[in-house]
């Protein structure tokens, strides 16, 4: 391969319009869009991959969502969009599934000016001593739960995963205790939470996001569902406001209440009721699930487990091998396997360009199992991760750029405890051999069957 074709397959970037409409845009997917669009939303793992293999990492999509234009999943493609300019690449955030449930206000919707000011007003909590005070309350979590679980007898693992991650993000969010009273407008929240969750699993829940797709208000049939949310959140909120002791809590909900713009502003009801739900379904839910997936790959792969148990277990380079095993288990199942950007001019993405406007997604599950990044890329090996970290570019289940998850460093920290502890204290089998298949909610990829397992015995 000479120096010049090289350059060709590697050059990513703003390009002049005449260069973008010479290149031409990456080529179609040859199925109908309807046909697209199922796969992708049932069946993306699949659908990814096989494009890959049939047509090369780089393709078009027409599937009949805004979003949807083009799919790429090379790092340098990565690396031009995340990096650019926010004028020349905006976010999709503000076309995201999940803007009729959180509204165009939350950190994770908000596009531009607002979604800086409210990723400025929220980071701090999530950081340093905020972090360290969360760990406490994360052992103690892991280990209630851990107690409570059947042994010798199958089940999912993921809602157990759950209840731990809202254990701390009540915690984190509101103040609250392990066990709120019931009748509290605490113990109402954890409730529909919970419900809410095993509902979006369900084929009503499915169609229920189907009917909210490209929309920016919740569809007729979604509204009744999010009120029962809304109204022990608005609840919470009036309280807290009228709390004597507001200013001495340091509960994410009392600093918000309290906290104001750089022009003096406090943020208004709507906006605390959107990040603080915003912090409870993103908070809770992609950190359980990410523990679940590293336990349904965990669980059949016996070297990485053994390596795992040794390591917790004599307490020898215990936290390197707890960290490496995240990573891996990040990358092999990333829980959120999308993130966008709508290039605002020309873009050349390799051998190929779109025109201004283009929604580009980037597959994460591709740049994941990229073999020039990832030798091996489909095997589960944490030690791959031995002596390396992370690259910006190249490892991506938090996203990147400025929409990098601001909670990452929570639910890294979680991670890391409740994946110790359990090691530490359970011998755990998976209840099939056959891996999990993935199944596609809203924005996330979770197990399917919850990851299913075995306690053996518990120490």
């Amino acid at each position: 391969m000479t120096a010049g074709s090289q350059q060709v397959g590697s050059v990513s970037g703003p390009v002049p319009a005449a260069e973008a409409a010479a290149l031409g845009p990456p080529p179609l997917i040859p199925l109908p869009p309807l046909v697209q669009l199922l796969r992708f939303r049932q069946r993306q793992i699949e659908f990814v991959f096989r494009a890959r293999r049939q047509i090369g990492g780089r393709f078009s999509m027409r599937t009949g969502e805004s979003v949807a234009g083009v799919m790429t999943g090379d790092p340098e493609d990565v690396r031009s969009l995340l990096a650019a300019k926010p004028e020349l690449a905006p976010s999709t955030a503000g076309e995201s599934p999940l803007r009729p449930i959180l509204g165009p206000d939350s950190v994770l919707t908000a596009t531009g000016a607002r979604h800086l000011r409210q990723r400025k007003l929220l980071l701090p909590h999530f950081h340093g001593e905020a972090i360290e005070r969360y760990t406490a309350a994360i052992a103690e979590a892991t280990e209630r739960e851990i107690d409570t679980w059947p042994l010798g007898r199958a089940f999912p693992l993921a809602p157990r995963m759950q209840a731990i991650t809202l254990d701390v993000i009540m915690a984190g969010i509101f103040g609250v205790g392990a066990q709120p009273a019931p009748g509290t407008a605490e113990h109402r929240l954890r409730t529909v939470t919970r419900r809410l969750g095993q509902f979006t699993t369900t084929a009503a829940g499915q169609a229920v996001e189907m009917l909210n797709a490209r929309r920016h208000e919740p569809a007729a049939p979604a509204r009744p569902i999010l009120s029962m949310i809304y109204r022990p959140i608005e609840a919470l909120v009036a309280e807290r406001r009228a709390a004597d002791d507001l200013g001495e809590r340091r509960d994410i909900l009392s600093l918000l209440l309290q906290a104001r713009t750089e022009e003096g502003e406090e943020l208004s009801d709507a906006e605390i009721r959107a990040e603080l739900l915003t912090l409870i379904l993103a908070g809770h839910e992609t950190t359980a699930n990410s523990l679940a997936w590293a336990w349904e790959r965990l669980t059949r792969a016996p070297a990485a487990h053994e390596r795992l148990l040794d390591a917790v277990r004599s307490e020898a380079d215990a936290e390197a091998v707890v960290e490496q095993t995240i990573y891996e288990a990040m990358r092999s199942r990333p829980v959120v396997p999308l993130t966008g950007r709508r290039v605002t001019v020309p873009w050349r993405l390799g051998p190929y360009a779109v025109p201004a406007g283009t929604g580009v997604l980037i597959s994460i599950l591709l740049v994941h199992h990229d073999e020039g990044l990832y030798p091996k890329p489909f095997e589960f090996r944490p030690e791959r991760w031995a002596g390396r970290r992370p690259g910006t570019y190249e490892w991506l289940p938090f996203g990147g750029g400025i929409r990098r998850c601001l909670g990452a460093s929570l639910a890294l920290a979680e991670m890391r405890v409740v994946l110790a502890t359990m090691t530490r204290r359970l011998d755990l089998v998976c209840a099939e051999p056959e891996p999990e298949p993935a199944l596609h909610r809203n924005v996330t990829m979770i197990p399917r069957r919850g990851a299913r397992v075995v306690v053996l015995s518990r120490r």
